[in-house]
Formats: structure tokens, sequence, C-alpha cells
């Protein structure tokens, strides 16, 4: 979970705090202006073929009750653990062909 300190830093909790000195160089960092700031050992992405979309995406989860026919659910959690995970996988596949179809139309 992330704080914002007073000073508009983000902290990870978790993380040891930073130091004065530490503190002073991302203000002085912050109050640079983007031209400025030297990206020449940060190679530019061109070829984005390779990429994968919602790769760290982690939707939010929400607990709800539904109700299954017994056979579905028997199939589900034949699988051992993780059965709901699989359902939401299941789930999400469906919603996605779905959405695609609706940006054809």
């Amino acid at each position: 979970m992330k704080t914002e300190t007073p000073e508009k830093i983000v902290r990870v909790k978790g993380f040891t705090k930073l130091t004065e000195e530490q503190r002073e160089e991302l203000r002085k960092l912050a109050a640079m202006p983007d031209e400025d700031i030297d990206t020449s050992d940060i190679p530019e992405i061109t070829d984005w073929s390779n990429s994968v979309v919602g790769k760290f995406y982690r939707p939010v989860k929400e607990a709800i009750t539904v109700r299954l026919d017994a056979d579905i659910l028997h199939w589900l959690k034949q699988g051992g653990r993780g059965y709901q995970s699989r359902l939401n996988a299941i789930l999400r596949r469906e919603m996605t062909s779905q959405s695609g179809m609706r940006k054809a139309a």
C-alpha cells in the first residue's frame, strides 16, 4: 500500500525511510525541467510488437455470492485449488471476446 508524504514523495510501505540527503536529491530532480533530464542511458522503445497488455494489471477483487449449477462447480473443483481463479479467468476470456465483438460492430 502506498502512502503520500507531505513532500509529495510516494513511499511504499516495507521500504526503508529516505535519508534527508535522498529527500533533497529528489526535491532537486522534481524541480528540474524535463528537457534538462539526461535520458541518454535509457534506450527508446520503438518496437512494441512483443509487449503484453495488462501484464501487471491486478483488478480489485470483490466478494459476491453466485449460484452455479452443481455439475459446473464440480468440474471447476476437479482442477484442485484455485477454482475461483479459474472461474474468473473463464469469465474474463468471455468478457474480452464479447468486448472485441462490440468494438468491431
